[in-house]
């Protein structure tokens, strides 16, 4: 994650305008945090006193390997753009060479999180009482579409951030936001647990793609005010994102689906 994050500044330029231009990358980033902390926090501390009442079965290691990991990039993100509002791109440069090496283990990290999970409640289905077990298979049922996010998120994430890197000495702006965009496609898992907001869950992940949208929408406002135009790395986000989002939701809750995912994740 290296390049400029502050926009080429005019001379004509407002004291305010480069103020924003330079520190909008560090206040995306710090809302990123929030949204995980005000999603994961109240949702963790719940399943936490589960665990301890023996209402479930304790976290699986990979699971604490996913967060710490998710957590990690978040603030490195933080720590980059922090970096260059504040002029030291010569840090910026060489912290970045970290994404390196922790994106692919995140990727991996997630693909064996998402089998033992889903794996986790099947066998729980199996031990448990009549009257839990059908609670049990509701829940893998929801799981099962869950995964459909769980993939896109495993095919995009990366995917989008090869690209940033790629252009990391090449195309600084498009590098940048593309970083932020790659960023904002894991966020759902956080934003589904944030109990007050309204959504069409679990009956459809339209709420969940809007509220994505949403939460990059004061970069894109800013700089469609700044460019009156909107920058290629959107366009090409946008790309990617629209076809997974459209077949998540025409997949959603089908029995052909269902049978797919059962067949591919149970043990």
């Amino acid at each position: 994650m290296s390049t400029n994050y502050a926009l080429p500044m005019q001379s004509s330029d407002s004291p305010l305008a480069q103020a924003i231009d330079r520190w909008i990358w560090v206040f995306m980033a710090a809302f990123f945090v929030a949204i995980t902390l005000t999603g994961f926090i109240p949702d963790s501390l719940m399943k936490v006193e589960m665990v301890r009442a023996g209402a479930r079965a304790p976290f699986p290691l990979v699971l604490h390997a996913h967060a710490v990991l998710m957590g990690t990039f978040l603030l490195l993100l933080l720590a980059q753009a922090t970096l260059m509002a504040t002029g030291q791109r010569g840090r910026h440069m060489l912290l970045g060479r970290v994404a390196f090496v922790l994106v692919p283990v995140i990727v991996v990290v997630g693909i064996i999180l998402v089998p033992t999970i889903y794996q986790q409640v099947w066998n729980a289905a199996q031990a448990a009482p009549p009257q839990v077990q059908e609670k049990l298979r509701h829940l893998l049922g929801f799981l099962d579409n869950i995964a459909l996010l769980q993939l896109r998120i495993g095919i995009l994430f990366p995917v989008c951030i090869a690209l940033a890197l790629r252009a990391r000495r090449t195309d600084a702006d498009f590098h940048k936001r593309m970083m932020f965009l790659a960023t904002v496609l894991p966020l759902p898992a956080a934003i589904d647990r944030i109990s007050w907001l309204p959504t069409t869950m679990p009956g459809g992940p339209l709420a969940t793609d809007l509220y994505t949208l949403l939460a990059v929408s004061p970069m894109f406002l800013w700089d469609l005010v700044r460019h009156r135009s909107v920058q290629r790395a959107y366009l090409v986000w946008l790309g990617l994102f629209l076809p997974f989002a459209i077949a998540a939701d025409l997949l959603w809750d089908t029995p052909g689906w269902h049978a797919l995912a059962s067949q591919v994740l149970r043990p």
